[in-house]
């Protein structure tokens, strides 16, 4: 990628797009390779020893208690079958009970998959496949709708805080609507950053979990470190199912614990589920500060000419020789002339030029269809420059033709 091309050359927010998505798809690689060798290294030797002593208790129980290697392994894969269809040596809850089912649902709609509990009849199966496609969009709808509605809440504490601290140096900062017209308001244009608020959703984060390995490490007889691993893989969505909560048959207040423990995974999920869209934001801003460093570096910046501002039925264009103010039906004209000579001069439109220029052509189209199904009078020069009236942009055309054509 050509360093003069990353300012003005049409394509190159495609360019810049492609170059992003290869260094990303570059570091996740590489993220995966140092966490394999990560992982290898920490928990290989233990499965090796698990592995030795699980044969040295094997081959002592078959040499204490006589019994045929074979039909032990055979009773032993019937125990896994029977493990996968919820039947374990300790007591538990019932699986596939009201409540059984109704925390199964919640693993589903919610993609946690925690694999404590799988459907075994063929119906269930096919059952499943309609009822997670409907509910985890559904679900992930609710998350992204949760996560507008704190970052809004958010937006305006923390504007809130920033508006205090100006009255506390001294700057004059104005709130009712009626003071503010005519008068510059010293927090036009404030924007709360990111950081803060990754920082915010991460405390709240924090907090959940913390609370939520509290209540776990108690009710469940957890070490911490285990209720906070569990929280995150829970949190997070990505449901090993090693550690599940709320299996047990009996618990103390057991009502309360299960609405407990429902409640911090609802909560749990939608903190870290947004925390993790933010982050997002982060990795992208530091994906194109490490794009602006090997791209341009020590290379003089140059103007984007397509920066343009935003359309509005007063603006002025200037391209050139074009200049023509936005008004009635010839917003449309005016929007194509401008169109028109950013396309020769190699220039790309906004998207809010595109938009705006769109709406208009469509509303001279819906008047031009309703005056011709209506038979309506309408001032036509056809007869006189031999000009026809059409719809939509042929008819815009054809109008400021006719229009050229009568000032002459």
């Amino acid at each position: 990628m050509a360093a003069g091309s990353c300012c003005c050359c049409p394509r190159a927010p495609m360019k810049e797009d492609n170059a992003r998505f290869c260094l990303l798809a570059g570091l996740i690689l590489l993220y995966l390779l140092c966490g394999a060798a990560i992982f290898s290294a920490l928990e290989h030797p233990f499965e090796l020893r698990a592995r030795l002593l699980w044969k040295q208790q094997l081959d002592n129980f078959t040499r204490r208690y006589r019994v045929n290697l074979g039909a032990l392994h055979t009773l032993l894969r019937q125990y896994e079958e029977a493990n996968g269809a919820g039947i374990r040596v300790d007591a538990l809850r019932p699986r596939w009970d009201f409540s059984g089912a109704f925390y199964f649902v919640g693993t589903v709609v919610s993609t946690i998959g925690f694999g404590m509990t799988t459907p075994a009849t063929i119906a269930g199966k096919i059952f499943l496949i309609f009822y997670g496609l409907i509910g985890c969009a559904a679900t992930i709808l609710f998350f992204n709708l949760f996560l507008e509605r704190i970052i809004t809440m958010l937006a305006y504490i923390m504007r809130w805080c920033h508006e205090r601290r100006l009255r506390c140096a001294g700057v004059g900062v104005v709130s009712s609507r009626e003071e503010s017209s005519g008068e510059e308001d010293s927090l036009e244009g404030w924007k709360p950053s990111v950081y803060y608020v990754m920082l915010i959703l991460g405390i709240a984060s924090v907090v959940i979990a913390c609370s939520a390995s509290t209540l776990y490490s108690s009710m469940e007889n957890w070490s911490y470190v285990d209720s906070l691993y569990f929280c995150f893989v829970a949190f997070s969505t990505i449901g090993f199912g090693d550690l599940v909560s709320s299996q047990r048959q009996q618990y103390e207040s057991q009502e309360a614990y299960r609405f407990g423990n429902c409640l911090f995974i609802l909560m749990g999920v939608c903190c870290i589920y947004s925390l993790f869209n933010v982050i997002s934001i982060v990795i992208k801003q530091t994906l194109n500060w490490i794009l602006g460093k090997l791209v341009c570096s020590g290379k003089p910046k140059r103007i984007k000419r397509n920066a343009v501002q935003p359309i509005s039925s007063h603006h002025r264009y200037t391209d050139g020789s074009v200049e023509t103010v936005c008004d009635s039906e010839t917003d449309a004209g005016a929007l194509a002339e401008v169109q028109v000579g950013r396309r020769l001069s190699g220039e790309m439109i906004s998207v809010n030029e595109f938009m705006v220029s769109n709406k208009v052509s469509l509303a001279l189209l819906q008047k031009q269809l309703s005056e011709t199904a209506h038979q309506g009078p309408r001032q036509s020069y056809s007869h006189q420059n031999g000009f026809s009236g059409g719809v939509g942009a042929l008819g815009i055309m054809n109008n400021r033709l006719q229009e050229t054509s009568v000032d002459r």
